[in-house]
């Protein structure tokens, strides 16, 4: 199997409020929105909302908590740039779980969940690479 993440799809309690909180609270813009479902395009990869119900059927797994032990990071080049995303994560809604600090790995970082529950890491890691494009290079 070659090594790679395509699609990354959180189920939601509610479509509406969480196409509100990544779009109106966090500035991001869907590619398509089918009935009952919303993509983002990110840089290389693509991020679904989906109803939590629904996609529990989907996969044939009961809904059976909360936090499932997954997070979500979002890398940034400076420790300014992810103090702001978590700032406009909070200000949309987002409960910050962790604030930004320095971190024993020698980076920066701090977490928020959505209004779902998902959680997000926002890090930035002195030995990595964001490209250009928004990519990661490890």
């Amino acid at each position: 199997m070659e090594q790679r993440v395509s699609l990354i799809t959180l189920g939601v309690d509610d479509l509406e409020r969480s196409r509100r909180f990544y779009e109106q609270g966090l500035g991001w813009i869907p590619k398509d929105a089918p009935e009952g479902v919303v993509f983002y395009q990110l840089p290389g990869i693509a991020l679904a909302l989906f109803g939590r119900d629904d996609l529990a059927h989907d996969a044939r797994h009961p809904i059976d908590g909360r936090f499932s032990g997954v997070t979500i990071a979002i890398n940034e080049r400076s420790e300014r740039d992810v103090d702001a995303v978590l700032a406009q994560a909070e200000a949309a809604g987002a409960q910050i779980l962790k604030p930004a600090e320095k971190v024993f790995w020698g980076g920066y970082s701090g977490y928020f969940a959505d209004p779902d529950g998902h959680v997000w890491e926002v890090a930035m890691n002195p030995f990595w690479t964001i490209n250009d494009d928004g990519t990661l290079t490890i």
